[in-house]
């Protein structure tokens, strides 16, 4: 079995009475892709949030690649390698899709003026490695013919490739994608979850998926996580979560004897 990548802890978060995530905990192994399902206010999004620390949660932990990061900042996250998607894409419209991936690393030295100055060469040399690697990730995602294209010129499903895309510039050892097919066509979709997948296969990348469209998990996750009330509520196969009465009746709003199809 893959150690335990990320793990999160009897994990709460609380606003005001309401608990969006209470007692939450779960595992993602090194070299998988897991999916998080379940209904509209499910903890969902706020546990990704809690995780890539873009909120403080209220108590437990979050330990990643065996360290505890619960309430690091999100900047400090990234640092570590701990990456996230948006389910609407944070795009710089006004550069091109090259210039975004450029921007991706930290701490380039062309952001110092002094180096700017008394190291030009370095500079150029750090900024042709840059596009260098860019031109690669724009080319294993299939976006070459965009590269010179201003980023919100884009379709929907080209942005969540190109935030795919960022998270190849730097160190990724998990990747957080939240909700990646919302608003994306079933080609660009099939496009994308070829492009996880590779990363997966190709480039031993982690992610977990928080997807509400059931085919798509089931081509990709494996297992799946089904979240009720800011809590796991079943963890399996896409198949057993299909059948499993509780997330019928929790998540599906349905019962088995109705014959509708999950």
């Amino acid at each position: 079995m893959s150690e335990n990548i990320l793990e999160i802890k009897n994990l709460s978060k609380y606003f005001g009475g309401l608990a969006a995530v209470s007692e939450c905990s779960l595992n993602v192994k090194r070299g998988t892709i897991t999916g998080i399902i379940g209904p509209n206010g499910s903890g969902k999004t706020t546990l990704f949030n809690l995780i890539a620390g873009n909120l403080k949660s209220s108590k437990g932990k979050v330990i990643f690649n065996k360290e505890n990061i619960t309430d690091l900042p999100a900047h400090e996250m990234f640092s570590k390698g701990l990456l996230r998607t948006f389910q609407i894409a944070h795009e710089f419209s006004n550069l091109t899709v090259l210039e975004n991936l450029m921007m991706v690393p930290a701490n380039q030295s062309g952001e110092n003026l002094l180096t700017a100055l008394i190291k030009p060469q370095l500079v150029k040399k750090e900024e042709e490695e840059l596009k260098n690697k860019a031109y690669e990730v724009v080319d294993f995602l299939n976006l070459k013919h965009l590269a010179n294209e201003r980023a919100g010129n884009l379709s929907g499903g080209q942005k969540k490739l190109l935030e795919l895309g960022r998270t190849m510039m730097v160190d990724a050892k998990l990747v957080l994608l939240d909700e990646v097919g919302a608003g994306v066509n079933r080609t660009l979709l099939k496009d994308l979850g070829t492009a996880i997948l590779k990363l997966n296969k190709e480039k031993n990348y982690t992610f977990c998926m928080i997807e509400h469209d059931m085919d798509f998990i089931s081509r990709m996750c494996d297992p799946v996580i089904v979240m009720a009330d800011g809590s796991v509520l079943f963890e399996g196969t896409s198949d057993q979560v299909k059948k499993n009465d509780k997330v019928i009746e929790s998540y599906l709003g349905r019962s088995k004897s109705s014959g509708e199809k999950i």
